[in-house]
């Protein structure tokens, strides 16, 4: 009884962790795309030259 509870626990376990890490991949892609964006669409900086998208 004991073995297969620790496997049906590894399985839960393992299940959990391969969702979380898909979930990861996809805001990773996401996060990609809008830096990527940010290079792309930033406004004009003071004198007309092209300014900074991030503020520090």
């Amino acid at each position: 009884m004991v073995p297969l509870l620790l496997v049906l626990l590894l399985a839960v376990l393992l299940l959990g962790a391969g969702f979380a890490l898909e979930i990861l991949w996809w805001v990773a892609a996401v996060v990609l795309v809008l830096w990527v964006l940010g290079f792309i669409v930033r406004p004009a900086g003071h004198g007309g030259g092209r300014g900074r998208w991030y503020r520090w």
